[in-house]
């Protein structure tokens, strides 16, 4: 049995990252290790699980069907062993959060370093990734994300800052070879810089004033997906590429330098920041409860960037 539940968490380690290189970087094993401990899993089924290229690795049907009912039962297997192994007066274990781009780099970084000063038996591991996620399937202990995008049926506690704002902005040099828009609608005139999901979506702007709500979809030079990347849409958007839209956070230290110029402040409205959520028909992991906890006990003021 121990060799079984091994390979069961091999497949499910490939499954998810979509390579056994990348599995073996996540789960510090070889990539020959885990590829043996799969076919050893498909020849005891009797079934293929993944289809191989050179390029990619993909469940084929059979193992998209495994990884959706394992990948939540080996989640469970993993805080049993958390709540075995854990003392009572210091949580220990792993502790897996899913979480947007921006959260992982405008409110974690104000938070996890205390939490893990706090509690050294902790390991956290964080999964970068706007797009929606079934958190359990993914394999995460928890996810953040904004409350229009939250799964159903989960707990939610508040995390971070509780007001944020997405600005448009733009160099100055820009502005002054294009003109400055006077409403949302003559960004249709203007070179904007944006943002693709995962999912292939593209974001929207949207704006709001005095009761007119205002959402575009505007034409520019550079598209690119969230993440470390968003660094070159600034970059862009300082080079006098065109206009960006994002969080406050990220173009902040810019507008504060006069390298980057607001446009249509006025229109931006605040809105609800990130909330953590987890399943709440499961028994809590001992590190999961002491991040829930150590949140609540933390100010508005604490959780927000330095």
């Amino acid at each position: 049995m121990p060799q079984e539940l091994d390979d069961l968490s091999a497949f499910v380690a490939v499954a998810r990252t979509g390579g056994f290189r990348e599995a073996a970087r996540v789960s510090g094993l070889s990539a020959s290790g885990l590829s043996e401990a799969v076919r050893r899993l498909e020849t005891r089924l009797g079934a293929r699980l993944l289809h191989r290229s050179t390029r990619s690795v993909s469940p084929t049907e059979a193992g998209a069907r495994l990884f959706e009912r394992l990948s939540p039962a080996l989640a469970e297997i993993g805080a049993a062993l958390d709540a075995v192994h854990a003392r009572t007066d210091e949580p220990a274990g792993t502790l897996r959060l899913n979480v947007p781009a921006n959260v992982a780099r405008t409110v974690l970084p104000a938070i996890l370093p205390r939490f893990l000063r706090a509690h050294p038996q902790i390991r956290v591991e964080v999964t970068v990734e706007d797009s929606f996620v079934d958190i359990l399937a993914s394999g995460a202990d928890a996810g953040i994300r904004y409350e229009e995008r939250l799964e159903q049926d989960m707990i939610a506690v508040p995390i971070g800052p509780r007001a944020q704002r997405i600005l448009t902005a733009a160099a100055p040099s820009y502005l002054a070879a294009r003109g400055r828009p006077a409403h949302p609608r003559d960004l249709l005139e203007h070179s904007c810089l944006r943002l693709r999901f995962s999912s292939g979506a593209l974001a929207t702007w949207e704006f709001e004033k005095a009761g007119e709500t205002v959402r575009l979809d505007p034409q520019g030079p550079l598209l690119i997906q969230p993440g470390s990347a968003c660094d070159l849409l600034i970059d862009a958007a300082l080079a006098g590429l065109g206009i960006v839209c994002l969080f406050e956070d990220w173009l902040a230290p810019h507008i504060r330098s006069g390298a980057l110029e607001t446009v249509l402040e006025d229109w931006a409205t605040p809105f609800t920041g990130p909330m953590l959520y987890y399943s709440g028909r499961r028994q809590l992991p001992p590190p999961l409860r002491a991040f829930v906890d150590f949140i609540r006990t933390m100010q508005p003021a604490e959780q927000a960037d330095p």
